[in-house]
């Protein structure tokens, strides 16, 4: 065989005319930057929904080559052998980066998919392959090798091109060359080895391009008449990168609460909340290199993060009340109030049976990595924690909604996690069916005295059936007059739909939380698993009557989403937030007493007259909530006295409250910044368990080197 071939290779030398450096280096310049073409159209990314894993193979690379099969069709026999080498090097490199999803794979991917089609090994070119003896094929390459630099390894073991006008004529169109890859030097290396080819020559039988694009198609790479001497090298890990997704991020939020006139305007009330998703999304963003968007700033998801040393409720109560005044860090003419609630924690052993359905959001867009594949470690993470008496049930949606996993023991663990095992990406987002069908599971789930809750784990983007924030709501809203709750596990960044999210948990009587770690899910799903499924009380609302005596402005620093009117306090019709077991809310207001040189308004002329009640108390904090599953509510009240001192906690809480506002971009923080803040936050850490405030101290100063930028 050795000799058929070097026969073969003497032949063509002795054909070919003498090689002309600059024509070769022409040539071979129009090669790469037409791979650059091909590349970038590979890297694109794709409007519209979220496709499936069996969605077609974008067809830039297969048409691209096909045109080329074409215009070389009837070139003479030693066009046709090198560009078979040419062919070799862009089905090489478009192949195995096939875009998929969000991101770029290789074949071999695709056939791990559970619906994909069988990938058989085409011959490129039947004709010419039956012409040559058996000897000549080219073996199949081992790997491929996904770089520009692909053009100068097939040019030098080749030593020939074809010519510039030649490439011209064929309708290839040379943009501007990868500005990353090339360099001056490199391009004068180029010329240097350049050589050409003599393209009278007799013609050849045409390449048969069908089966070209069926090869592609397939994801095929076997070559028959290639030179065997051309050598490919690995694809290195870091070759593969995901295509940029366009930002689709929605958050809700709203403007930052105003300085208020407390003769003017004495009471503040406003909905409980225990979600904590926004410190998450602000975490993920600093830990990338970027400042969040204001947007995403919820003051009092950052300050309710972290576990505080507030007493226990005593007896039967479902709360007890911690309150402490300090001077305001940023502005020593107010004082900080923090109000803090502790909810009850009932003894596990104790606690009602679990049905709990996991509707996961399995749609295309919940590839990658820290999505779905860290979906199912964070629900692995759960299972420990639940008992022999608790059911399981999965349902998904993609495209349409359905049952994985019928209600099972959760002592069963081995078949739950085979489901989770089974779950694969791939389909459009329609989220509402898995809703609906979620609900459905959990009603055939009912028992007597068992809790039931639906566990949505998804990144927020419903693309397909119900999207509209208000239809959702208003349909959550009604499913839960049945007893059944819905909290929401956010996932990815990118097209996180926080606002849906936050509307369906809201709406669910459920929490909101955003999971951007497995150490996040260990906090979320296990430490806290108890207070995240098993509420003490729904519809908590708080009301501060504020006494103008003695505090002339006051100022409630987050809470903008959970604004209240003040005749919704009492209307028990009116939803509110629910509060699980163990779990705390903690709130800060920002008060101004009279005659301080930090007042935001003037005194009016007409202002009515106000007596004060009380002995000198700052206000009155009134609290309203429901047992769960009650149509009634309760009420509690307890006076602001102006003489509770503050701890190490309260100071933690301004600083995080501060670092919050900071990132929002307050007009309320003069010249207090990030020096401050981490100050403030490293002296007051406390007892940190686990890390959690030594954490947010670290996540200060990366935001502080981000706003110096």
């Amino acid at each position: 065989m050795t000799d058929e071939l070097d026969a073969m290779k003497a032949a063509m030398k002795s054909a070919a005319p003498p090689p002309e450096a600059e024509a070769r280096a022409a040539a071979l310049h129009l090669a790469m930057e037409n791979f650059d073409r091909m590349h970038a159209s590979l890297q694109g990314s794709v409007p519209g929904p979220r496709l499936s894993s069996d969605r077609p193979i974008p067809d830039a690379g297969v048409k691209g080559v096909w045109k080329m099969l074409k215009q070389l069709a009837g070139r003479p026999a030693l066009v046709t052998a090198t560009s078979a080498l040419a062919l070799f090097a862009v089905v090489l490199v478009s192949v195995p980066l096939v875009q998929h999803g969000r991101g770029l794979i290789r074949p071999a991917e695709i056939s791990q998919k559970p619906d994909a089609a069988p990938l058989a090994q085409k011959s490129l070119t039947p004709n010419a392959a039956s012409q040559a003896p058996p000897e000549t094929a080219a073996p199949k390459a081992e790997a491929p090798l996904a770089s520009p630099k692909v053009a100068i390894g097939l040019a030098n073991a080749t030593e020939a091109m074809p010519s510039a006008s030649d490439e011209a004529a064929s309708g290839i169109v040379a943009p501007e060359r990868d500005k990353q890859a090339g360099t001056d030097a490199d391009a004068t290396a180029l010329k240097d080895q350049s050589r050409t080819l003599d393209t009278q020559r007799p013609a050849a039988p045409p390449l048969d391009a069908p089966a070209v694009a069926e090869g592609l198609a397939s994801g095929g790479i076997m070559l028959q008449a290639v030179a065997p001497q051309v050598r490919v090298a690995p694809i290195p890990a870091d070759a593969i990168l995901a295509a940029p997704e366009p930002d689709t991020e929605a958050f809700a939020n709203a403007a930052q609460n105003p300085v208020h006139v407390t003769a003017e305007d004495p009471v503040s009330t406003f909905s409980a909340d225990v979600d904590t998703a926004s410190y998450a999304v602000i975490r993920s963003s600093l830990n990338a290199g970027t400042l969040p968007p204001p947007e995403a700033v919820r003051i009092e998801e950052m300050v309710n993060y972290f576990p505080y040393a507030y007493p226990a409720p005593p007896g039967d109560q479902p709360f007890a009340a911690a309150i402490s005044v300090m001077p305001t860090p940023w502005n020593p003419g107010t004082q900080l109030v923090r109000i803090g609630l502790q909810g009850k924690m009932p003894a596990i052993e104790g606690r009602p049976a679990l049905n709990l359905v996991f509707l996961i959001d399995t749609s295309g867009s919940m590839e990658d990595a820290n999505k779905l594949p860290l979906l199912k470690q964070s629900l692995r993470l759960m299972l420990p924690k639940l008992r022999a008496q608790d059911q399981v049930a999965i349902v998904t949606y993609a495209g349409s909604a359905g049952e994985v996993l019928p209600p099972t023991p959760a002592s069963n663990r081995a078949a739950i996690e085979a489901a989770l095992d089974r779950l694969a990406a791939g389909g459009a987002t329609a989220g509402a069916e898995g809703i609906k069908l979620a609900y459905q599971v959990a009603k055939s789930m009912a028992r007597d005295g068992a809790v039931a809750r639906v566990l949505l784990a998804t990144d927020g983007d419903f693309n397909v059936g119900l999207s509209d924030p208000e239809a959702l709501k208003t349909m959550i809203a009604s499913e839960r007059k049945s007893g059944t709750y819905l909290s929401v596990l956010g996932f990815g960044r990118g097209n996180l739909d926080d606002a849906t999210m936050q509307a369906l948990a809201q709406n669910g009587n459920g929490t909101a939380s955003y999971i951007d770690t497995l150490s996040e899910a260990q906090k979320v799903l296990g430490d806290q698993l108890t207070g995240a499924l098993f509420s003490i009380a729904d519809d908590v609302k708080i009301q501060v009557e504020w006494n103008p005596a003695t505090v002339a402005e006051y100022r409630l620093i987050g809470y903008e989403t959970r604004a209240l009117r003040r005749e919704d306090f009492n209307n028990d019709k009116v939803d509110a937030g629910e509060v699980g077991a163990g779990l705390q809310v903690t709130a800060l207001y920002e008060i101004t007493p009279p005659g301080s040189p930090a007042l935001k308004n003037d005194a009016l002329r007409y202002a009515p007259r106000t007596e004060a009640t009380g002995s000198g108390e700052l206000g009155f904090l009134r609290l309203r909530w429901k047992a769960p599953g009650a149509s009634t509510s309760e009420l509690a009240e307890v006076p602001i006295t102006g003489h509770e001192e503050a701890d190490t906690d309260a100071r933690f809480a301004a600083a995080i409250a501060g670092f919050g506002q900071l990132l929002e971009g307050s007009v309320y923080l003069g010249d207090w910044g990030w020096d401050q803040a981490i100050a403030l936050a490293a002296s007051s850490k406390g007892e940190d368990a686990y890390g959690y405030r030594a954490e947010a101290v670290g996540l200060m100063r990366l935001g502080a080197s981000l706003s110096a930028r």
